[in-house]
């Protein structure tokens, strides 16, 4: 047995990057699939033809590659069955399991294939082709400066690509990615699956073993990985669960090498990376720094703190919310360690020098002052007005994204809205053949919202909004509170809003859905006239929002043409979630003086940390097999253990969870 689960810990490895730590890369980037032909892989170590990598006109290791939800997986078998981390199956792990049956807490095996559990809701998309439109979309533009306009024909003429080449029929879905920020837009053809079942996870305590205090580390040793199987119709086709569906047979899947590896070993890596913003200007990380990363990481700060008093001592609570509170904890300590770093490293600093030089580059030439003379003072500009605008869009955005109250109250108002304008052209949740199905969502989501996590949430964000810039004032709790106790009014409002949730409520939600739209519109209720006055404050911030970005996707544009001259080189664009290529050495790092990091981990770690309790607690089984040394093949000499987690230094971003890590013969070493 012991046997069985070391192959499952060595193969299955994890990684950590360290930002301005790690050993440079033999070149920095995450390669789009139409550069990998300009990188000389061979050269870095690949010990396979690139082609077997990617080949446009023919099946390579890409093929066995899968988007699964938010991460990136991969086919291990010819029956579908995909390996990703088990951070990225969190989620419906835990809305599979109830207290009595806890598969997030003890772990799931099924021990057949009727025995797999679906991952409702989740879908995989597979990278079928792609196509570079940039001069489709551009071509709409041209002549046009109005930067709103622009953004809006952009956006429209995206959505009809998409429209005309997608095919559901065919299980086909697209989507443009902007590749270089006004430059480069890219289709891609995804073919979809929507029947995704739980197969392997281990229990929480090897899955998450070291929780958040290792989480974004090393020494790590954790066992972060789970399996999966991908169903489609037996014609191929996408469809739901079914029982009638069948393992879909993937193009290709990978090959596993449970061998290990060595330090210095060249590793290639195919995924799914999120965005990364590295072509941006400093004023770009002073947002970052001065606003979006400390007001994020303070309130999911806070939001984790309220969510574990609310469970203490309620199983079915601790439940529904580990999955959010493990998404909250890992951003929030993303996020303060991104703080540090910028810091520690003066990222601001050292990109305004640089731009500096670029000026003094920009000045030299005529030719280059007059079309880029004014781009760093233009930058500012529109920063000024992000900056100014910061604390509310932040606010918004937090607000109808975690209170479910107001989530339902926003659609209440789009529907009074919508309901204003001929059915053809309102959005589809509104329209008469779905209006009565969207209405009864609202009152289930009304009804069940979480009214103790719900009270605490409105309170902390009115009275938060309070300290707002002038700049950045919600005006909606201004106008409360604008004669008499904020201390005593905010709470008073927030317990009128939370009555709101109770179905017996004659002047709740469900009066106003059965009123005519124009009614809701003229109701002199304080709810109502509230989230009105809130919507109308966003829509102006969308506004300057969206005359913000059409500014600055043309400043960004300059900024990068002109930086490729300066430098005498082109760059590699940002990840957005396309498939990428990266890849490097297993290497260890020194993060200070006189400390040294090796690249691997083992499972004697693993015994040692489990010794401190806690979040390292581990199954008695482990630790019976460990001392009952049954290592069976998986011994490795040159680190003198069992190895469980290795560390690269390839390039990576969020996203890039589940990727696997390839050898040089393109086998799946993690």
């Amino acid at each position: 047995m012991f046997k069985k689960y070391a192959s499952i810990l060595i193969i299955i490895s994890i990684s950590v990057s360290f930002f301005g730590m790690m050993s440079s890369s033999p070149e920095e980037g995450m390669y789009p699939l139409s550069e990998i032909q300009n990188i000389d892989l061979v050269k870095a170590g690949l010990k396979i033809d690139p082609a077997e990598i990617y080949n446009p006109d023919g099946i390579g290791l890409i093929d066995a590659l899968v988007k699964v939800g938010g991460c990136t997986g991969s086919f291990v078998s010819e029956e579908g069955l995909l390996v990703t981390n088990h951070h990225c199956a969190f989620s419906y792990l835990s809305a599979a399991s109830t207290p009595e049956e806890n598969y997030l807490e003890n772990g799931f095996l099924a021990a057949n294939k009727m025995e797999e559990i679906p991952a409702n809701g989740l879908t995989c998309r597979i990278t079928e082709s792609y196509e570079d439109v940039s001069d489709r979309i551009l071509s709409t533009i041209s002549g046009i400066e109005d930067v709103i306009e622009r953004n809006k024909i952009i956006s429209e003429e995206i959505k009809k690509i998409e429209d005309e080449t997608s095919d559901p029929k065919n299980s086909i879905e697209t989507e443009v990615a902007e590749m270089f920020i006004g430059k480069t837009y890219i289709l891609f053809k995804y073919r979809m699956i929507k029947d995704v079942r739980l197969v392997y996870a281990p229990p929480r305590s090897i899955g998450e073993f070291g929780g958040e205090g290792d989480n974004w580390v090393w020494p790590r040793h954790s066992g972060d990985f789970t399996f999966m199987r991908a169903y489609v119709a037996p014609d191929g086709s996408a469809a739901q669960y079914s029982l009638e569906n069948v393992p879909y047979r993937p193009k290709k899947f990978l090959k596993v090498n449970s061998k290990g590896v060595g330090e210095n070993d060249f590793v290639f890596i195919l995924g799914y990376p999120a965005r990364t913003y590295r072509h941006r200007p400093s004023q770009y990380l002073e947002y970052q720094y001065d606003y979006q990363l400390p007001y994020i990481q303070y309130f999911y700060r806070w939001m984790i703190d309220v969510m574990n008093n609310l469970s203490a001592d309620d199983p079915a609570l601790q439940l529904k919310y580990a999955p959010t509170i493990k998404s909250l904890a890992n951003t929030e300590k993303n996020y303060r360690g991104k703080i540090e770093g910028i810091r520690k490293l003066d990222l601001i600093g050292k990109k305004q020098s640089e731009e500096e030089e670029l000026q003094a580059y920009i000045e030299s030439k005529p030719e280059l002052k007059e079309r880029y003379g004014s781009l760093f003072t233009d930058l500012d500009k529109v920063y000024e007005n992000v900056f100014d605008q910061a604390e509310a869009n932040l606010w918004y955005s937090q607000l109808f994204r975690r209170s479910e109250i107001f989530i339902v109250l926003s659609h209440l108002m789009e529907y009074a809205h919508a309901s204003q304008k001929p059915n053809d052209e309102r959005p589809p949740a509104f329209r008469d053949d779905r209006v009565d199905k969207t209405k009864s969502r609202m009152v289930e989501l009304m009804t069940n919202a979480d009214v103790a996590f719900e009270e605490m949430l409105l309170n902390r964000m009115f009275f938060d909004a309070l300290n707002f810039y002038e700049t950045s004032r919600i005006k909606a709790i201004d106008e409360i509170i604008k004669e008499g106790d904020a201390d005593e009014i905010l709470p008073e409002f927030v317990s009128l809003i939370l009555d709101w949730t109770d179905p017996a409520n004659e002047n709740g939600l469900a009066k106003y859905l059965i009123m005519e739209p124009a009614e809701i519109l003229d109701s002199e209720d304080p709810v109502i006239q509230f989230i009105d006055q809130l919507l109308k404050q966003q829509a102006y911030l969308r506004y300057e929002d969206n005359k913000s970005e059409g500014q600055l996707d043309i400043l960004y544009a300059k900024l990068i043409e002109v930086k490729s001259m300066w430098k005498n080189q082109n760059f590699v664009p940002d990840a957005n979630r396309t498939l990428r290529l990266t890849y490097g050495y297993v290497r260890g790092y020194s993060p200070a003086d006189a400390v040294n990091y090796s690249p691997m981990t083992t499972l004697a770690g693993v015994i040692e940390k489990s010794y401190r309790g806690g979040e390292y607690e581990i199954p008695d089984k482990l630790r019976e097999l460990y001392f009952g040394e049954e290592s069976g093949n998986y011994y490795n000499r040159m680190i003198n253990g069992i190895p469980v987690n290795i560390l690269y230094n390839t390039d990576t971003s969020g996203g890039s969870s589940g990727s696997p890590v390839l050898n040089a013969y393109g086998e799946l070493i993690g």
